[in-house]
């Protein structure tokens, strides 16, 4: 003990410490965070893998090399590769993670229906050959050529009945055309049969890119793209009309938490929509809609969304490789716990991608 004091806190009351009580305690504080930190990282890669990762980016080779030719890439889509995704996969205790390419997915192929329909092709048997190389741990919401509908009618075929895709995962706009407007009718009326899972994930709208100077529509326009084509969907009519579709909205509805009471209130007190909607359809649909975490796993934003709809609406989701796993696990760990915890890391996936369940 003497040592230990000596070394502490000098060797006797009148001699300077080599090191300060404050900077010891600071110094202490620190390491102890750290060590929280990694012993948490520890037992999520220890325990039983249980978790379900609805929002995993992949980059399969072809479409990674249309999209260097367009200059549209960025180096986490470059650096990514099969093992880094299982790597991370492992430190989070993820069993599953359900892929897709991130944005602009083939958005940019809008008037090269061939190029669009061969890389959804190509990216779509890459994933599923993931899925046969690493058994249980990929799934595959498959890319559709959009905007072109007759090719993405014979993607859906093709992904869902050869390939047994989990669903598709589309983009939140193509141009300047959100997911309400009447040119998708003939697409959702295919997965609406089909009883499909639709993940979109945001892209930036032809509109609404380099709006503010040095800020990407990533930081922002990314998130409002998500929710124009909430609105999109509930206001034409279109989400109510196909009650059998599964929808899954990336980083928690973009700002949905913050316009929620436009779209409640003043939406359905005002023409054109007064005669035709209620707040009671808008939360219906609302509170029917799913929501991953991606990127929203703190305190504030998770919590807001957790106030707005259900805790069964709400599925994990990463963005890897643009963050990781675990700090989703620390995050959404710090708000939710027990049932509503294992509810929002699995059993939510489970209801729409029931294959899961043996897993």
């Amino acid at each position: 003990m003497s040592e230990l004091r000596s070394t502490l806190f000098g060797c006797c009351a009148c001699c300077p410490p080599p090191m300060g009580r404050r900077e010891f305690l600071a110094g202490g504080i620190a390491a102890l965070g750290l060590g929280a930190f990694a012993a948490g990282r520890n037992a999520a890669a220890q325990a039983k893998p249980h978790r379900i990762d609805v929002h995993h980016h992949v980059s399969p080779p072809s479409w990674l090399d249309a999209v260097k030719k367009a200059k549209l890439d960025n180096p986490p889509m470059v650096n990514w590769s099969p093992q880094k995704s299982l790597d991370d996969m492992d430190q989070a205790g993820i069993a599953t993670a359900i892929v897709s390419p991130t944005t602009p997915q083939v958005n940019f192929l809008d008037h090269d229906k061939d190029a669009a329909a061969r890389i959804a092709r190509e990216s779509n048997e890459y994933a599923k050959k993931l899925m046969s190389d690493h058994p249980g741990r990929f799934g595959l919401f498959a890319m559709l050529p959009l905007p072109h509908i007759d090719a993405s009618l014979e993607e859906i075929a093709y992904s869902f009945d050869t390939l047994k895709a989990d669903g598709v995962g589309i983009m939140t706009s193509y141009g300047d055309k959100w997911l309400g407007y009447p040119q998708f009718a003939p697409v959702w009326e295919e997965l609406n049969r089909r009883k499909a899972t639709v993940y979109t994930h945001p892209t930036g709208a032809n509109c609404c890119v380099n709006l503010v100077q040095g800020i990407t529509e990533a930081t922002i326009e990314l998130g409002t793209d998500t929710n124009g084509t909430i609105a999109s969907l509930i206001f034409s009519g279109t989400s109510q009309r196909y009650k059998d579709i599964n929808w899954i909205f990336s980083h928690g509805g973009g700002v949905l938490t913050a316009v929620a009471e436009r779209f409640q209130i003043q939406m359905v007190s005002r023409p054109p929509y007064k005669d035709k909607f209620t707040r009671a359809i808008v939360d219906g649909e609302l509170n029917r809609f799913y929501y991953d975490t991606a990127q929203i796993s703190n305190a504030v934003t998770i919590g807001a969304l957790a106030k707005l709809v259900p805790i069964s609406q709400i599925v994990y989701g990463t963005d890897y490789p643009y963050r990781t796993g675990f700090e989703h696990v620390k995050g959404l760990g710090a708000v939710f716990a027990g049932t509503d915890l294992m509810a929002i890391e699995r059993q939510n996936a489970l209801r729409i991608i029931p294959r899961l369940k043996t897993a």
